[in-house]
């Protein structure tokens, strides 16, 4: 067995990238959408079909409704399959000299669900490469792929030892730095430059001191309700949509 990808619209969109060796399990009797992701099986000409009982689909990922269908791609490798990896470096390297660019820096975030919503919102709003650390933090797994609806796949990620250092590496390139926090200033008035990385921190500590140090800003956004703080993955749209609204 390789990497297993599940939910409707997220095996619609790794079939487009799935190669020899992927196979789709489907159950019996699964119904139109299920006939649908079939016929877009087939049409790949590289991706096998089994047809399995409930029960058997249910065994192959204990505990999780898998809705009817099964994509396993192939191929042991560390965290979700045909994503686009790179790194820091490589992707400053293909920057030209007036290019914008919207990075976004996770610190921490280790709840899949949203993970997988945070590049959901990166997808739609743009997002050339999203920053995730290697300890301390979820990394892109099958829920997070399923989270996502497929958008996981889209999104350039670069799984990265140390951010500080990273982010070093993005302001000699050019790039502000700027964290969300409760106490910075608002982000409604801020004029993101064509070089931002956002940062987000954990859902429950927020952004760690060290990686707060390297901020050239800290920036949040202006609340009225009665609880403290946002979802980090609502935030994160928030303050993604706030860099492409003026452009």
């Amino acid at each position: 067995m390789g990497e297993k990808v599940y939910g409707y619209h997220a095996i619609e969109e790794a079939l487009k990238k799935a190669g020899m060796g992927s196979t789709l399990y489907v159950q019996r009797q699964g119904g139109e959408r299920i006939e649908y992701l079939v016929r877009e099986a087939k049409l790949t000409g590289k991706v096998a079909v089994k047809k399995l009982s409930r029960d058997e689909l249910a065994r192959m990922m204990p505990g999780v409704d898998v809705r009817g269908a099964i994509l396993d791609l192939g191929g042991p490798r560390r965290g979700a399959s045909r994503l686009i990896e790179k790194s820091v470096e490589e992707f400053c390297d293909s920057l030209g000299e007036d290019d914008e660019a919207l990075v976004l820096i996770l610190d921490g975030i280790t709840d899949p669900h949203n993970l997988g919503a945070i590049l959901r919102s990166a997808d739609q709003f743009g997002v050339n490469l999203v920053l995730i650390p290697e300890r301390r933090s979820v990394q892109a797994n099958e829920t997070v792929v399923k989270v996502s609806s497929g958008a996981a796949q889209y999104v350039p990620l670069s799984v990265v030892t140390n951010l500080s250092r990273e982010i070093k590496t993005l302001k000699d390139n050019g790039f502000w730095i700027y964290g969300a926090d409760m106490a910075g200033e608002d982000s409604y008035n801020t004029k993101f430059p064509k070089r931002t990385a956002i940062v987000m921190g954990s859902e429950g500590d927020g952004i760690s001191q060290l990686v707060r140090k390297n901020c050239d800003y800290i920036i949040s956004i202006p609340m009225r309700g009665h609880i403290d703080s946002l979802n980090v993955s609502v935030a994160a749209g928030i303050l993604l949509y706030e860099f492409r609204r003026p452009r």
